[in-house]
């Protein structure tokens, strides 16, 4: 058994063909696109790389075979806002055995500690946490795009080796079938018709006012969480560009108070339906097989990706009014089902309050641990 760094092609098509193997007889698992996984890893489209590093290794057996895998990684602008540097790690794949998967932590924690870091975060992704952040640890059910998703038996590898939970990450699922709790109800409607207070869906010939709307938004939102950075317009035009052909304009909305933007809620239909059809190939053939699936499938479940509201703006009614605009968009489609509600810290009473007040359950939880490397 040994490890080896990606290097070429070649290891690069094992980094990303691994999980298809490992997952063969799992009926949830829904393969990523691999040009997406590829994007995280090239420096010309993932702007992470403009402050930071990163690396991948695969474990072969005796034979040869490929049985595991791993990403580290560390961004120079995040730790700024840290107390002491922490790299992450992401990207893991292994076979159901301890010493498979010490290997790939030693490796990846021998690498991080020859480039000063004190801390390894993990499993997480080199980029934004809206994709590829979290280890699931409840909810073993077909993901979302952009989710991660593994086996069970992961999460004993990671406690096993001294991993910790640093925090868990909630996504609770709403049942738009079943009407809203009346006291949520009241309290969007009556937000709604303040004329102070302007509702707008995004348009796609408008992004560059809307991405600096979001930008401008989430800054202020977040900006009170521990390690938080600010996000830079070339993520935002990344993300886009790789969401653009399935973006619904009418079920991303924007806040404004008095013309300044002030909260956001940015969804999106979830097109796993379609790419478990695609096996992660966006070739020619792939393309043929999006379009055919995506116009003859009936997706019945949307994702919100992520809320924000201005810190000012917090606890008026802001985000309950937008989740209502939401409904009152998609419940005249009769082909909305479910609302995944997703990314929500266990740290964030505010949102997870919202999420309450909806009358959505808990439907998976994922898991970012922390290891101080000695």
């Amino acid at each position: 058994m040994f490890v080896t760094e990606v290097q070429d092609g070649q290891a690069e098509k094992e980094f990303i063909r691994l999980p298809a193997k490992l997952y063969k007889n799992d009926p949830n698992w829904i393969a990523p696109l691999d040009k997406d996984i590829r994007a995280v890893f090239d420096p010309a489209l993932n702007n992470f790389f403009v402050h930071g590093e990163c690396t991948r290794w695969l474990l072969k057996n005796d034979k040869g075979e490929t049985t595991g895998r791993i990403a580290a990684f560390y961004d120079t602008h995040k730790n700024q806002a840290q107390a002491e540097p922490a790299g992450g790690i992401g990207f893991f794949e292994c076979i159901n055995d301890r010493e498979s998967a010490f290997l790939l932590f030693d490796t990846a924690k021998t690498w991080l500690k020859a480039k000063g870091m004190k801390r390894i975060l993990g499993p997480i992704n080199f980029g934004e946490n809206d994709k590829y952040w979290g280890l699931l640890v409840e909810g073993f059910k077909p993901p979302g795009m952009g989710m991660n998703y593994n086996p069970p038996y992961y999460q004993a590898l990671f406690e096993a080796y001294g991993f910790t939970k640093e925090y868990d990450q909630l996504t609770n699922f709403l049942d738009v079938t079943v009407p809203f709790p009346e006291r949520f109800v009241k309290i969007a409607e009556w937000v709604m018709k303040k004329p102070e207070y302007q509702f707008r869906h995004f348009s796609k010939k408008e992004f560059s006012k809307f991405a600096a709307d979001f930008r401008e938004i989430y800054n202020d939102a977040w900006s009170e969480f521990p390690a938080f950075t600010a996000i830079e317009m070339e993520t935002i035009e990344e993300q886009f560009r790789q969401m653009k052909p399935v973006v619904d304009e009418k079920i991303i909305w924007f806040a404004y108070h008095n013309n300044e933007p002030i909260s956001f809620i940015l969804c999106m239909p979830d097109i796993n339906q379609v790419l478990k059809h695609l096996n992660g190939k966006l070739n020619w053939w792939g393309k043929l097989k999006f379009l055919w699936y995506k116009n003859t499938l009936t997706i019945d479940r949307i994702r919100i990706i992520v809320m924000g509201c201005k810190k000012k703006y917090q606890n008026h009614g802001i985000e309950s009014a937008l989740i209502r605009k939401l409904q009152l968009e998609v419940i005249p489609r009769n082909t909305i089902k479910g609302v995944e509600l997703a990314w929500v810290g266990d740290f964030n009473q505010k949102m997870r309050a919202i999420h309450e007040a909806t009358g959505a359950v808990k439907d998976k939880v994922h898991r970012t641990y922390t290891y101080r490397i000695e």
